[in-house]
């Protein structure tokens, strides 16, 4: 496990002011991330009419974030560890503020990518560095596991407040105003930070070797956009060959760590068995409900027809769900044990993707509400955990690589599920049967159908948007049956993966 201090050493850091402070700062950052996540979802059909993407580029603008961050969140990490993680953490949030400027004028679906990835560069900055610093800032177990419960609590209110926040925009202005409210958000995070958090890093952290930085970057890359394309379009040369050379750098990468005298990432981290299961479980969660998650948004507003704003209302049973559960997740491990709180709390979200198979177009809230409720609390359980896990696991001076190793998870889990779950989603719906005489285009995504039955005769716009609903709702229920096998095996291997973990009790 960690190393520690002395308790005198603990008792002093305990009383040292400004450490909670200095947390508010770091879940601005969460903030940040979170809230532009879950804009972008609600803003999708508004991109889509406006910007016209294929379906492949519709997936390539949800997804492309996700791979360049996870490409980069290890070597941004150790990057931290080196320079300074309050460093990385201020530049960082000042690029993100920028580049979302370039994400709000996008005026092709090329550009509105391109845009996508550069903030995926900027975002590898900054949730390793908040991790990293809440390991540095909290020496005490219980201190530090409630304020990874207010990190996480964070991330989920952002989850509520971007759509409910986003929703308000995109009724009164165009789907640009989305992005800029990240604007304030990083004014306030930069302006307070430069004062009140404390620079911590590695004190013998070896050089940060580019060939390292390299290899992560291609190897992730790589795999992710194989299996992407493989699960959209199928098995082919160019793909495999590029799933080959991202395999190959990742081989490169780890050969590489093992080599090193100080390496980018240590890979004897991963014997922990702790660190190892909580990392899976993490990656696998997400993997599971990030197909969910990124269409849900379209079902509320172009199947059931809601505003942008009432959708936005109707995902906050998630967050509530999951703020409530991060903040007793702590406790309750300690009470319990690890494995019973992230099994329990994998299993529950397992369960309710299996209770939205049965979705309808003209499904009554209560029982979306009640099922988002359930995902949010077992997500909040589940992730609050293996988040303190992670950082137990390893010395303070290793916060910022452990940290990126626990996000990039995350975001791999992101980009495949969105990925390989929307992926079924898109080829469901592209094979619907549409009424003779139909524009082209209405395949391509269900806000491009919407968008042309707003153009035609009141009849076959009715035919039209009733079959490309019906063909919408029957991926997105395989894609949560899908989520829901994924989970609920994950919950099973967290269960002995995770066996004899235990939380660390302060001294």
């Amino acid at each position: 496990m960690t190393s520690t201090l002395q308790p005198a050493r603990v008792a002093e850091v305990e009383k040292r002011p400004g450490r909670w402070l200095a947390l508010s700062v770091l879940v601005l950052a969460v903030l940040l991330v979170a809230v532009d996540a879950t804009v972008l979802g609600l803003a999708t059909p508004f991109i889509s009419e406006d910007l016209h993407p294929s379906g492949t580029q519709l997936l390539w603008i949800g997804d492309v974030y996700s791979f360049v961050i996870a490409g980069l969140l290890v070597s941004m990490g150790s990057l931290g560890d080196r320079v300074g993680r309050k460093r990385i953490l201020l530049c960082g949030a000042t690029a993100f503020g920028a580049i979302s400027v370039l994400n709000a004028y996008a005026t092709t679906p090329e550009s509105m990518i391109l845009a996508r990835a550069l903030l995926g560069v900027a975002g590898a900055t900054l949730m390793p560095a908040t991790l990293a610093l809440i390991r540095n800032l909290f020496h005490d177990p219980r201190e530090r596991s409630l304020a990874v419960g207010i990190w996480g609590a964070t991330a989920s209110a952002g989850t509520a407040l971007g759509p409910i926040a986003g929703g308000f925009l995109l009724e009164h202005f165009w789907w640009g105003s989305v992005f800029l409210i990240n604007l304030p958000v990083m004014a306030v995070l930069v302006l307070v930070g430069v004062r009140t958090l404390p620079e911590s890093r590695d004190p013998d952290p070896g050089p940060w070797d580019l060939a390292s930085v390299l290899l992560s970057l291609v190897g992730v890359i790589g795999v992710v956009y194989a299996v992407k394309e493989t699960a959209a379009h199928g098995v082919s040369g160019p793909t495999l060959a590029v799933g080959l050379l991202g395999a190959a750098a990742l081989y490169g990468f780890v050969r590489r760590q093992l080599t090193m005298p100080v390496p980018l990432l240590d890979m004897r981290l991963f014997r922990n068995r702790g660190f190892s299961g909580a990392v899976l479980a993490d990656l696998l969660t997400v993997l599971g409900m990030s197909g969910l998650v990124f269409f849900l948004s379209q079902y509320l507003q172009l199947v059931q027809a809601r505003r942008p704003f009432e959708a936005g209302l109707a995902e906050l049973p998630a967050a509530v769900g999951a703020v409530v559960a991060g903040l007793v997740a702590g406790s309750a491990a300690r009470r319990f044990s690890v494995r019973s709180v992230v099994s329990a709390g994998l299993a529950a979200v397992g369960l309710s993707l299996a209770a939205l198979t049965s979705l309808g177009q003209a499904t009554g809230y209560p029982v979306l509400g009640a099922a988002l409720l359930v995902v949010g609390v077992g997500a909040g359980l589940s992730f609050t955990v293996t988040a303190d896990v992670i950082l137990s696991s390893v010395p303070k001076e290793k916060a910022g690589a452990a940290s990126a190793v626990s996000e990039t998870a995350y975001e791999l889990g992101a980009a495949l599920g969105i990925a390989l779950l929307g992926s079924i989603v898109t080829a469901v719906y592209s094979a619907f049967p549409a009424p003779p005489h139909t524009p082209p285009g209405v395949h391509d995504s269900l806000g491009a159908a919407v968008d042309t039955a707003s153009r035609m005769a009141p009849a076959p716009a009715e035919s039209l948007l009733d079959a490309a609903r019906d063909s919408f709702v029957h991926g997105l229920h395989l894609a949560s049956g899908a989520g829901a096998a994924v989970l609920l095996g994950t919950a099973v291997a967290a269960w002995f993966l995770l066996k004899g973990q235990r939380l660390e009790n302060a001294d």
